[in-house]
């Protein structure tokens, strides 16, 4: 821990059905349980779509993990919010209680835009949490933090990648994740998350998210990159500072010894070596 404030929160959700919620709404008066209900929304969305993941109106936070990174991309912290009883409540409020703690640091998110940060809303919504700095209705409409161009606010990677939904994205996370040589996905999606849940394997889950999170702090780093706010030698010694970070936490946190366990190596195309290869081939075409 560093005595730098806390100038990012890199953070990913995970989230499951309402089964009461899904039963009330989709099939009003049909007397179906909360895992009936559920069961059936889903087929009939594989069914129509392809794809049985609920819309995230019907579902609340089981997990929210928040990688704490001060304002020279040093990752200070790693924490899991309402750990261990994990209640979505407690979960939304910790989320925005912590982000004004902190004086507001930048969300950064990996297509929050359009899943985490809404489902985080609806959460304060449903659960009565106030966040008047979040939303700032009274203010101009570029400086609010829910514009989405705001990237003081929200700096979201996927809109930076796709020049804000300009292009698609096809791999998502792990595949930017994987161009650097992290671990990406390791044996768990989020289209998952259900039925982890459902099976009372919540630990699985939260990993899933811490990953998710350390994935995406260092697309992060790549993205600080390609946008100029840190050198690519600056990059690097974070990514090996931060591979250090993990080691030493690793005996007591298993799931870091997993992911470095993944971990695999960025070939550097500007190493000398390469630069000396090609020098050597321009003198002798020269030549």
């Amino acid at each position: 821990m560093n005595g730098n404030p806390i100038r990012y929160f890199v953070f990913d959700i995970e989230s499951v059905a309402d089964g009461a919620l899904v039963s009330k709404i989709k099939y009003p008066g049909e007397g179906l349980s909360p895992p009936e209900a559920i069961a059936r929304f889903r087929g009939e969305l594989m069914a129509e779509k392809g794809s049985d993941f609920i819309p995230y109106t019907f579902q609340i936070p089981v997990s929210v993990a928040i990688a704490k990174v001060d304002a020279e991309f040093n990752l200070v912290d790693q924490v899991l919010l309402d750990a261990p009883q994990f209640r979505p409540p407690v979960i939304a409020e910790n989320f925005w209680r912590g982000w004004k703690a902190y004086r507001r640091p930048t969300f950064v998110t990996f297509n929050g835009r359009s899943f985490d940060v809404p489902l985080l809303e609806l959460a304060a919504f449903r659960f009565g949490i106030s966040v008047p700095e979040w939303f700032q209705v009274h203010g101009k409409s570029f400086e609010q933090p829910r514009n989405r161009y705001n990237v003081d606010a929200h700096f979201d990677l996927h809109d930076v990648l796709t020049n804000y939904g300009a292009t698609r994205f096809t791999g998502g996370l792990n595949l930017a994740a994987n161009l650097l040589g992290k671990p990406g996905k390791m044996g768990i999606e989020g289209h998952m998350v259900q039925d982890l849940y459902d099976e009372g394997r919540l630990a699985e889950i939260n990993d899933y998210c811490r990953c998710d999170v350390l994935d995406t702090y260092f697309v992060f780093l790549r993205t600080a990159v390609l946008l100029g706010m840190i050198s690519l030698e600056r990059e690097q010694e974070l990514i090996e500072q931060t591979k250090s970070w993990l080691e030493e936490r690793a005996p007591e946190m298993p799931v870091f010894q997993e992911y470095l366990s993944g971990w695999g190596r960025w070939e550097n195309p500007w190493t000398d070596e390469t630069t000396n290869a090609e020098t050597t081939a321009d003198e002798s075409e020269e030549s």
